[in-house]
């Protein structure tokens, strides 16, 4: 080999070498605006951060913070703007995003505009094109709400068919716990009078008759929800990730929680592989689901291409606002046809088989994630988890009470002792506060996801959207939990309210630290993902009325702008 060729080699060697130790050194500084920590039991400001190869390397004082970055560091000034860590949900489901960006949009006011039968049947009559139809075979739509509709009842397949008797139609309940089909999805899905109810579902019937007239709730519902509801093509895939995770970056989300998931970890698995995530995901799989997809690389306490694997979920009862919540007391107003001692049912009627469910999670160090609205599901959660918790040990396993709307003090009470976190669910006090009042009376509705009470008792608390159940607003949530005003302008349960710093830590560090991942995400400190949001105002200091109106402007994921309003 010539001097010459050798000498070449070097120097491009070099030029490379050069290239990739001035990115590695390049730092960012943000300065000039409320820059707030989360690290602490009280608000902590600071003037600077600076950020490096995606990490924290220094918070304090902006003089102190350019000479750390170096020469040749950005600058972002924040303009009078707020910074805070990247914002984590305490749970929703990640992988339906998509279906409540791209589907018919049935939400009520103020979200959208559906409120009763009519708009329903109009909004989905203008979705009913080929090009939507194609995406998975079926007109469909997420987020009507039969409590909030003029008429005060579900749709039926009769109203559906004034959409289409050629089409299959699916529009699915806020609650995400109920579908509604037409005429023809029924004739697809199979269902017709000689159909039997699922344990832990029901098919409901035309009065007198044991002809269905559309509407499934629970496990009648969801398998099929997940087999309609879901794109047919590989461009249909990728239209649906796309929108749901862009979605997601809009409302500051640095990472989102997939908290049930079934057939649909293949395709977030599949996004991983093609390295498609902008933000982290983790998910908890079923437990119909987990002796098929728990023993892989994905369960991790680390992420492989922004994706893993945290925990084990299991759903033991159904929709407080839809009835179906397991309560030991009756609701006031029972569904129609149901008789009036009805408390709603479980998800999995046998303690035993619940036993036995758990017992695979503390036998493989699962963190368990349990969907428990009504206080007899509670009550099944307590009495089946207890004796495992004594047979192999509680130490920082973190299971998690997920809703827990009417979630006693006694239970409370057992969660602190049993050392679970509750992720309680206090948007209700907006979205059905008033329906709620009307389900179980004014002095029991007071208690309904009672997160200053469990705060006070230590229990460590998040809080979440459960989007699509509503859209993945965090801060409409953090404003839900600081005000809890109804639709009318009722307080329910002033007694309960967070201050603004609270809310923002159980949606921060307190959710990171639900996630085991307090080490790394939650608050701006040295060495942590530089994960930021920038906020148009603060809310620790706007009127507290105000906070649901603040407004992201970038989101950030480890130094990158990954949205930018």
């Amino acid at each position: 080999m010539t001097k010459k060729i050798l000498l070449l080699i070097f120097g491009i060697t070099l030029f490379h070498s050069c290239q990739k130790t001035e990115k590695l050194n390049q730092s960012t500084v943000y300065y000039n605006g409320d820059i707030i920590t989360m690290a602490g039991d009280s608000p902590n400001y600071i003037e600077a951060i600076v950020e490096n190869d995606g990490k924290i390397v220094f918070t304090g004082s902006s003089q102190e913070a350019m000479k750390i970055a170096g020469k040749g560091h950005n600058m972002i000034d924040l303009e009078g703007k707020t910074l805070v860590p990247g914002l984590i949900d305490g749970h929703a489901h990640f992988a339906n995003f998509g279906a409540q960006a791209i589907g018919a949009q049935l939400l009520a006011s103020p979200d959208a505009n559906v409120d009763d039968m009519a708009t329903l049947i109009s909004v989905l009559k203008e979705w009913n094109t080929p090009e939507n139809r194609a995406l998975t075979g079926w007109i469909f739509g997420t987020g009507f709400d039969d409590s909030i509709l003029k008429e005060k009842r579900f749709p039926t397949k009769h109203d559906l068919d004034e959409v289409s008797t050629e089409f299959p139609i699916m529009i699915t309940h806020i609650s995400g716990h109920f579908a509604v089909v037409n005429s023809k999805g029924l004739e697809k899905l199979g269902i017709d009078e000689n159909s039997k109810n699922p344990e832990g579902g029901i098919i409901r019937r035309e009065n007198d008759s044991t002809e269905p007239n559309g509407v499934l709730e629970e496990l009648a519902a969801i398998p099929y929800m997940l087999q309609a509801i879901a794109p047919k093509s590989k461009e249909a895939v990728m239209r649906f990730f796309e929108a749901g995770q862009e979605m997601a970056l809009s409302y500051g989300y640095t990472t989102a929680q997939e908290g049930r998931a079934m057939q649909n970890h293949e395709m977030l698995v599949a996004m991983a592989e093609k390295d498609k995530y902008k933000i982290d995901v983790v998910s908890y799989i079923d437990y119909a689901f987990v002796d098929k997809y728990m023993n892989s690389k994905w369960n991790n306490k680390t992420y492989t291409n922004k994706y893993r694997i945290g925990g084990m979920k299991v759903t033991l009862d159904g929709s407080p606002q839809g009835r179906t919540a397991w309560r030991t007391e009756p609701y006031l107003i029972p569904p129609q046809g149901m008789p009036h001692d009805y408390s709603g049912y479980p998800a999995i009627p046998n303690d035993s088989v619940v036993t036995s469910i758990f017992e695979k999670g503390f036998k493989n160090n699962w963190q368990i994630l349990a969907h428990t609205n009504g206080d007899a599901a509670i009550d099944q959660f307590i009495r089946t988890m207890k004796p495992l918790q004594e047979k192999y040990g509680k130490e920082n396993r973190r299971d998690v009470i997920i809703h827990g709307q009417y979630i006693r003090e006694d239970q409370l009470n057992d969660a602190k002792e049993m050392k679970m976190i509750a992720s309680l669910f206090p948007l209700h006090t907006f979205y059905w506060g008033d329906w709620h009042t009307q389900l179980i009376g004014d002095s029991l509705v007071q208690n309904i996801s009672p997160v200053k009470t469990a705060l006070n008792k230590g229990i460590d608390i998040t809080i979440h959207t459960d989007a699509p159940v509503a859209l993945p607003n965090l801060m409409r949530v953090l404003w839900t939990a600081v005000e809890r005003t109804s639709r009318s302008g009722k307080i329910i349960g002033p007694n309960e309210r967070l201050s603004p710093y609270e809310a923002l830590q159980a949606i921060t560090i307190w959710s990171a630290y639900q996630h085991f991942e307090e080490d790394r995400k939650g608050s701006l400190e040295k060495g942590k993902l530089a994960d930021f949001v920038i906020l148009d105002k603060n809310p620790l200091k706007v009127n507290p009325e105000n906070i649901k109106d603040i407004q992201v402007l970038k989101t950030i994921k480890e130094g990158e702008i990954v949205y930018e309003k």
